[in-house]
């Protein structure tokens, strides 16, 4: 059996290093404490060495991560009793508890895959392959990720409720909800699991995953907010 390269985890600006041979636990109580949030699990998240690489296991019971590489090509939905190998050098972790969404970053010394992103601008809207946005869906998912990409640093930020997104936007709430409708069934469609609503799954969670979905795979950035301020009418 050969022995796993070290690992460390950067979250708010601090680093905590991952040792083999004992899990390593993220959550409300554990070894890397993310917040004293109620919605919170005590743990969470645990990372362990098996079978010579790194593991990221869900071992709570109503929360999911989303996880993605370093370019946002590659996106998994790690659900409660899932668990996935860490074969990238840089892994992105983002996860939702109550309105707070929370941002990790799991770094590796070993590089198992390398991958690309494929990424084009349109004047009608932007393309991140296979995802199409018109204009205003891309301001709604803006509005929606505005205090998650907003951070200095990545670790903490708030999902807005839908009346607090549409008043941004300067939309009616008729308006708001039919296009976050038509955002979640288009990436619903492409496999973008967690968005379609129906019994035991609440708007709060489509919107957080909607949040972390799109910050994941860099259908957003910082580098887009400002559009928020010279934002066309709801109408496109």
């Amino acid at each position: 059996m050969h022995a796993v390269n070290p690992l460390k985890i950067e979250f708010c600006g601090e680093w905590y290093p991952v040792e083999a041979g004992r899990p390593f636990g993220i959550g409300r109580d554990a070894d890397l404490v993310v917040d004293e949030n109620p919605y919170l699990h005590r743990t969470f998240l645990t990372i362990t060495d098996e079978h010579g690489l790194w593991w990221l296991s869900n071992v709570g019971q109503l929360l999911s991560a989303t996880v993605s590489d370093s370019t946002g090509s590659v996106q998994a939905w790690l659900a409660p009793g899932a668990k996935l190998p860490i074969v990238f050098q840089t892994l992105h972790v983002m996860f939702s508890a109550g309105p707070t969404t929370y941002d990790l970053t799991i770094h590796a010394e070993a590089d198992y895959y390398g991958t690309s992103l494929t990424a084009e601008a349109t004047p009608n809207g932007t393309t991140v392959m296979p995802v199409t946005l018109t204009a205003s869906q891309r301001l709604l998912v803006l509005a929606m990720c505005e205090h998650v990409l907003a951070q200095p640093t990545a670790g903490r930020g708030v999902v807005p409720s839908s009346a607090e997104a549409a008043e941004r936007l300067g939309w009616s709430m008729t308006t708001f909800n039919r296009k976050l409708d038509n955002v979640c069934e288009k990436l619903d469609k492409l496999g973008v699991d967690g968005l379609r609503g129906g019994k035991g799954k609440l708007a709060t969670n489509r919107r957080a995953r909607l949040v972390e979905y799109a910050v994941a795979t860099r259908l957003v950035s910082a580098e887009d907010l400002p559009l928020l301020d010279r934002k066309p009418s709801g109408g496109a």
